[in-house]
């Protein structure tokens, strides 16, 4: 069975402030726990006025002290924003508060634009040393050595779940080297997956954390009771991308009749190719194309997100999601 898990973008929705947005994922992490989903990631972006999760420790802590079951962590952290010590830090803080609960995904990209970057003090170069920053974190959640000069606390000893994240074969062989989970955002950045996932596979190395490769695809869900709806509530996730292709970035915006009127031919060709994993209809719909991704990913965990406007009908299609879940081979952890 392949388990089901949220990935929250924590939306700002237009006409709202990201107070709203923080008390909206509040809500639904809330109801995928009732729903049985098994964990729950949020991720970190700077400089984005459309997402509130920037301080993303911060969240995750707001979201594991709302719940009580689900998994709660990042997909991910931007590690080279960050010495590893302070990551280390944090997501030892969070695991001892909500022990077994936290992950932690780690990602190379900056999450944000060169001006962010500067302003947030990290050299531009410093996803080159990825790799020995990964180990470092590791390192620093291993028990503390007799002579050991710098500690994380918390953090030594906690041994707090690692993932690589990535969009290019990139991460995929940095996470068979290391024997991690490996997570793919094939929500946006689709053309790699199927290469990725049979490398990360080919290559894996066991190691203490896992055994046997385990791959996780980010994929897009947005799910209603009739094609006609979903397609409509999904023109809003469309608008976003059409944003980034226009470099507009901006809040979530509410969907529209018309969604051929909005994007030129161009666009149209571009935002569909990146969103060529989005999953959009009826319960039917969704059950007969999701199957067939899980039949050709053999994925072991898909991670959905759903950036749909209206919070009711976000929380309606990851509950639809849920209820055909048994009939596709998805597992749902209990309730």
């Amino acid at each position: 069975m392949v388990a089901i898990s949220v990935l929250d973008l924590v939306p700002v929705i237009e006409g709202q402030e990201p107070g709203d947005a923080l008390r909206n994922s509040i809500e639904l992490i809330r109801h995928a726990e009732t729903l049985g989903y098994r964990r729950y990631w949020v991720a970190e972006h700077h400089n984005m006025t459309g997402i509130a999760s920037a301080a993303t420790a911060v969240v995750i802590g707001a979201l594991a002290g709302a719940t009580s079951t689900i998994r709660v962590g990042a997909g991910g952290v931007m590690l080279p924003n960050h010495a590893p010590l302070v990551i280390a830090e944090q997501f030892g803080t969070l695991e001892a508060l909500f022990p077994g609960r936290i992950d932690l995904g780690l990602g190379r990209a900056p999450g944000t634009d060169q001006r962010t970057l500067r302003a947030l003090r990290r050299d531009p170069m410093a996803s080159d040393q990825f790799p020995q920053d990964v180990l470092e974190v590791q390192a620093f959640f291993e028990p503390a050595g007799p002579n050991q000069a710098v500690q994380a606390v918390p953090g030594a000893g906690l041994r707090v779940p690692l993932w690589i994240l990535g969009s290019s074969l990139f991460g995929a062989q940095l996470a068979a080297e290391l024997g991690l989970p490996y997570a793919f955002a094939s929500h946006f950045a689709p053309d790699a997956l199927i290469q990725a996932l049979a490398i990360y596979r080919e290559r894996f190395k066991p190691s203490e954390q896992a055994a046997k490769p385990y791959a996780m695809p980010g994929i897009n869900v947005v799910a209603a009771e009739t094609d006609t709806e979903a397609r409509y509530l999904a023109t809003s996730l469309q608008q976003r991308f059409v944003g980034m292709v226009r470099g507009a970035r901006g809040k979530l915006q509410p969907p529209i009749a018309d969604i051929e009127q909005y994007w030129s031919p161009a666009e149209k060709a571009h935002v569909s190719q990146m969103l060529r994993y989005a999953f959009i209809g009826s319960p039917e719909t969704i059950k007969r194309e999701l199957s067939a991704f899980i039949a050709a990913t053999s994925a072991d965990e898909i991670m959905v997100t759903a950036p749909i406007h209206d919070q009711a009908a976000r929380k309606r299609s990851y509950e639809i999601l849920a209820q055909i879940a048994p009939e596709i081979g998805l597992a749902r952890s209990a309730a």
